[in-house]
């Protein structure tokens, strides 16, 4: 069994029990209105997706695209651990990172379309979504390229004596990177406020985990740095908030850095130009059997709090907010040419 060097409360560490870790026995149920959110966050990421690939198809969205359909419950449950001041780093799979941590779908939108009102202002894309008022850097193209940058920027709050958590999502390929390596032991030996969160799809981009890593229980490995390390079902986002939370507490008090590994499921191909040939239709549809949309809604119509008028009010409200971003970004201008160099040089001559 792996063992940390700091002990703090929360789910079975990495090397015990095989099921994943969910909420405590004795910890509160989330309230109605709360699980409606996170649901309706789940389900507008999902949809957004889906029009994405209607626009991609239709020549509207150019560029590299990388799709979070079956992944929503990582992006939604760690977001709902996280507050305001918090920072959140991402990877290039980041759509759902960024509707969940509040940037607005139309500003999203517009920079699928390459447009000026994308929160890029259109030059960023699918890869590089940028927002930060709301402390969301990124969108990094780069495999493992967002670590060095949150733990920069959790360094920065530790030296300023502020209680902010660094919240950096990476990929199970971007484990294998020497950035995440380097990140982690820095982030240990430093005791950065740095919460790891590892979305393990099993696949970096077509390399299955178990032809990468010789060792795929990627906690345990996390956890020879010196930091806990928590495995979780990244198809629940119960379970995820739950874990989560409790990491997020601990870092934000002081336990020093955190990594949590949500063992999720891509239901789509790496992006839109992956044939997705490297793995079985029966394997797909076996993780599509744990929907974690489907999952939630089933587990909230038995407990009587989700009935078919209150979905269909949901699914017309998150089709009416994507049908107005795609409309708004449609319409918007792209950046004039005459700003090309804005931004990118200095304005002002040399002071030597």
């Amino acid at each position: 069994m792996s063992t940390t060097t700091k002990r703090a409360p929360g789910p079975k560490r990495a090397g015990g029990s095989r099921r994943p870790s969910g909420p405590a026995a004795d910890e509160p149920r989330p309230g109605r209105d709360h699980r409606l959110e996170v649901l309706r966050q789940m389900l507008l990421i999902r949809r957004f997706e889906e029009r994405c690939v209607e626009l991609y198809s239709a020549a509207e969205i150019r560029g590299f695209v990388h799709l979070y359909i079956g992944e929503e419950a990582v992006a939604v449950g760690v977001g709902q651990a996280l507050r305001e001041e918090d920072a959140v780093v991402s990877t290039y799979r980041e759509h759902g990172h960024a509707l969940a941590r509040g940037v607005p779908s139309d500003a999203v939108m517009a920079e699928m379309f390459g447009k000026v009102t994308g929160c890029s202002r259109g030059r960023g894309g699918s890869m590089h979504l940028f927002d930060a008022e709301r402390r969301f850097y990124g969108g990094n193209a780069i495999v493992a390229g967002g670590l060095p940058l949150a733990a920069g920027l959790a360094l920065a709050d530790r030296m300023r004596g502020t209680e902010r958590v660094t919240c950096c999502f990476f990929g199970d390929g971007a484990y294998a990177e020497g950035e995440f390596h380097e990140t982690a032991n820095l982030a240990a030996l430093w005791q950065l406020p740095l919460l790891l969160v590892c979305e393990n799809n099993l696949y970096a981009m077509g390399t299955s985990l178990a032809r990468e890593h010789a060792q795929t229980n990627l906690a345990m490995r996390a956890a020879s740095y010196g930091m806990p390390a928590w495995t979780v079902d990244g198809m629940d986002v119960t379970a995820v908030e739950a874990v989560a939370r409790r990491a997020a507490d601990s870092v934000r008090s002081g336990g020093g850095p955190h990594f949590l590994e949500a063992r999720t499921y891509r239901f789509r191909a790496h992006s839109m130009y992956d044939p997705d040939r490297y793995r079985s239709k029966d394997e797909i549809a076996r993780w599509k059997a744990r929907d974690p949309l489907v999952e939630l809604e089933q587990r909230m119509r038995a407990e009587g709090i989700l009935d078919n008028p209150a979905t269909e009010r949901l699914e017309e409200d998150v089709t009416s907010e994507i049908d107005a971003a795609v409309r708004s970004a449609g319409a918007a201008p792209y950046e004039p040419v005459a700003d090309l160099l804005r931004f990118v040089t200095s304005t002002t001559g040399s002071t030597r």
